[in-house]
């Protein structure tokens, strides 16, 4: 590289070709600031700026008093979308469990859900494709953070018209499933999704939630169930860290 290219930005390169051919394993802990100083002839602070570089870029994660580490890797979970939540496979899957649960288990790993239920207003966007009035409506929100082998992984929180679920199990502030589906199961049908997905960089909230390494961007996976009618019966928001899922789709080309 040419001599214009910021001194910390040349040492950032070098320990990165450390990482990506090895020789710094994932779980390690990197040579202490005081030593990099020493080996790159360097100021502390452009030693940090080096740090940051690759903390930004989710190579290293800081380890809080102890250094910095090369950051280890999560098994990806695979999503297949395309038939995820399909009554079909719903009706299949281990007595009608939730499909979420059994996709985890399938793969040889321990999921669990920590399930939480209110009923409050939506956020705007979520009531109007719900197709409730903004100002006065209220949903029935189920806000679940899902573990795999005690890791957190995913959030996932589901918006129902409180009209439509009142006195249904989808009020109960535990982990609940039926062969169908829970709305299913209330006489509330699914027919179709509509599904958005935008990736950006977690919330603080988000962060903290699923114990994110700084540098993880999330998918936001929004998925929208329908009525034969084309009424809007649930809108459900997925936080899905990159660094641990793969979503998957199988698209007919006809």
């Amino acid at each position: 590289m040419g001599e214009q290219t910021p001194r910390y930005h040349r040492i950032a390169d070098d320990l990165r070709r450390l990482i990506d051919t090895g020789e710094l394993e994932p779980g390690q802990q990197l040579p202490t600031e005081h030593a990099l100083m020493e080996q790159y002839s360097a100021s502390r602070n452009t030693i940090r700026l080096a740090l940051r570089r690759l903390t930004e870029e989710g190579l290293v994660v800081a380890g809080q008093g102890r250094g910095s580490f090369v950051r280890r890797k999560r098994p990806a979970e695979v999503w297949d979308w395309s038939v995820l939540e399909s009554r079909s496979r719903h009706n299949a899957a281990q007595g009608g469990g939730d499909q979420w649960s059994t996709v985890v288990e399938q793969a040889g790993r321990k999921p669990r859900q920590e399930v939480t239920v209110s009923i409050r207003r939506p956020p705007a966007d979520v009531a109007e494709q719900l197709g409730l009035d903004v100002e006065t409506a209220l949903a029935v929100v189920r806000e679940r953070v899902r573990y795999v082998d005690q890791e957190p992984y995913a959030l996932a929180d589901s918006y129902f018209p409180e009209e439509l679920v009142r006195g249904t199990a989808l009020m109960l502030p535990e982990d609940v499933s039926a062969p169908g589906g829970v709305l299913a199961s209330s006489g509330l049908v699914q027919t179709h999704y509509r599904d958005e997905i935008t990736v950006r960089m977690p919330t603080r909230t988000e962060s903290e939630r699923l114990d994110l390494p700084a540098g993880t961007p999330v998918a936001v996976h929004r998925r929208t169930g329908y009525d034969k009618e084309g009424r809007a019966l649930r809108v459900m928001i997925s936080i899905l860290p990159g660094d641990r899922h793969i979503i998957r789709y199988d698209v007919s080309a006809d």
